[in-house]
């Protein structure tokens, strides 16, 4: 056994008491409550009777099955002491104060995106929180974020919409457009 410069053994002080992983154990317990809901929210799943073998339940059960596996997985490696490393983080200053002004603007072009979807349509919509996003996190130029934004809320909901099927609102300016209505 070694000994240290400081006199203790090991490297570590006698004194340091073994800290329990709290926030990884909430963390791994979370998980296992997701894959519990899955497997509630699946067995309300109706089956049809043109179901074969493979029925609808299936994969929800699946992905419940491993959340809550890898959940208590975690939850007993982390009992056994084994915690994840820290990441030291490459580009980040720990001692920088988060900027709640940014935070702020963010949350609230989220709300605006929300309270925009029904009034005006989802591309409409989506363009301003992207644009809000790009400059909340000072993307420069502006007028490129609005252009950029302008064209990605369009695919996604050629995409989603109109390729898809998947119901996003339109809004009055592509009403008549069939290739973006789902």
């Amino acid at each position: 056994m070694s000994t240290s410069l400081n006199g203790t053994s090991g490297g570590r002080g006698t004194n340091a008491a073994p800290s329990r992983p709290v926030g990884e154990l909430v963390f791994a317990g979370l998980i296992v409550c997701i894959g519990i809901v899955g497997f509630v929210a699946g067995a309300g799943i109706p089956i049809p009777p043109s179901a074969g073998v493979v029925g609808p339940r299936v994969f929800p059960y699946l992905v419940s099955g491993i959340m809550v596996a890898i959940g208590i997985g975690l939850i007993i490696q982390l009992l056994r002491g084994h915690t994840g490393a820290a990441e030291e983080g490459e580009d980040i200053d720990p001692d920088v104060k988060t900027d709640w002004l940014t935070v702020g603007k963010l949350v609230g072009f989220l709300a605006v995106h929300i309270a925009l979807i029904v009034p005006l349509g989802w591309p409409v919509a989506a363009a301003v929180l992207f644009f809000g996003s790009a400059w909340s996190l000072g993307a420069k130029p502006w007028w490129r974020n609005a252009i950029i934004a302008i064209v990605l809320a369009l695919i996604l909901q050629f995409v989603f919409a109109g390729l898809l099927g998947v119901s996003l609102p339109p809004g009055f300016l592509l009403e008549g457009v069939e290739i973006f209505n789902g």
